[in-house]
């Protein structure tokens, strides 16, 4: 019990201290792009903040639009203009595959939690053998949302990553900040809590608020971090690999489908002189095909 209790506070605590993290990158950011004319302590700062997230900046949207592309909103691509909360160059089709591999990778994860003992998951596994998946789903539907018992280390680690990654499926596809985080929303709360996850437990009141709220705070940090490495040929402390990893970790969505479907923001580093690219292939023969890809790996 005790060590429960001390597993809990050190996650915690390490929550906050990632929040605090997250909180100076994005001062510093803003800081470097405009907001160090203006004259405001910590406490004016923060909900001025707030403010601009939810305006669009038109003028810096247009300005890209004119004089740096000349092409539609969804041809920008944000990594290549300045950093802000608000401009927003969303690219639709791409969110669209990010949302259809976020839910194959969903129905993987279920799978795997599945796998792991019921004092992890809290998974109540005789109800789950007893009731078929259609009516389990309304059941727990019907219950919540509920206060759950967690493991801290899925409520205060695992969800507001997940809620960062789901940030920054949309963030890396042009969407500002306020736009993102409703995406994060929508996807933890229907997505998830209300869709698969639904199918083995009731609905979470932790989970549908920590994912979104933690997730824009996560995912912003993310972002910025991400930037970073963009602008330095994808490398992180000098090191290629570093950077890659990182960046994999942050952004996992956009990260693996570039690999199949190309990254822009890899195609452009060409200094680096590494690439990793996967190309499937299909070989007819006769009454049948065999089917398989190539990956490849240069440094």
């Amino acid at each position: 019990m005790k060590d429960n209790i001390d597993s809990k506070q050190r996650s915690k605590f390490l929550f906050i201290y990632l929040l605090l993290f997250v909180y100076v990158l994005n001062i510093r950011a803003q800081n470097n792009t405009g907001l160090q004319d203006i004259e405001m302590d910590t406490l004016q700062l923060v909900p001025f903040l707030i403010v601009q997230s939810f305006r669009i900046d038109t003028a810096l949207s247009e300005n890209a639009y004119k004089k740096n592309f000349k092409q539609t909103p969804s041809k920008v691509n944000i990594y290549d203009v300045p950093y802000s909360v608000a401009a927003n160059y969303p690219n639709y089709r791409k969110l669209a595959l990010n949302t259809g591999v976020l839910y194959g990778a969903g129905f993987v994860a279920l799978g795997i939690l599945q796998t792991l003992p019921e004092d992890a998951t809290s998974w109540n596994r005789k109800e789950i053998r007893d009731k078929s998946p259609f009516k389990r789903w309304i059941s727990n539907v019907k219950k919540g949302p509920t206060r759950d018992k967690d493991n801290a280390f899925f409520n205060y680690i695992l969800h507001p990553y997940g809620g960062a990654a789901y940030y920054m499926g949309a963030r890396s596809q042009g969407f500002n900040l306020f736009y993102s985080f409703l995406y994060s929303a929508f996807i933890s709360t229907f997505f998830w809590e209300y869709g698969i996850e639904a199918f083995m437990e009731v609905p979470s009141i932790q989970d549908l608020i920590i994912t979104p709220t933690t997730g824009v705070l996560l995912g912003e940090g993310f972002y910025l971090l991400k930037r970073h490495i963009v602008a330095n040929d994808y490398k992180l402390f000098g090191s290629w690999f570093l950077g890659s990893m990182v960046a994999y970790i942050i952004d996992p969505v956009n990260e693996v489908i570039g690999i199949f479907a190309g990254n822009p923001n890899r195609k452009k580093n060409k200094s680096t002189g590494s690439s990793l690219s996967c190309r499937p292939w299909i070989n007819p023969v006769r009454n049948q095909a065999s089917y398989g890809f190539a990956l490849s790996l240069s440094f």
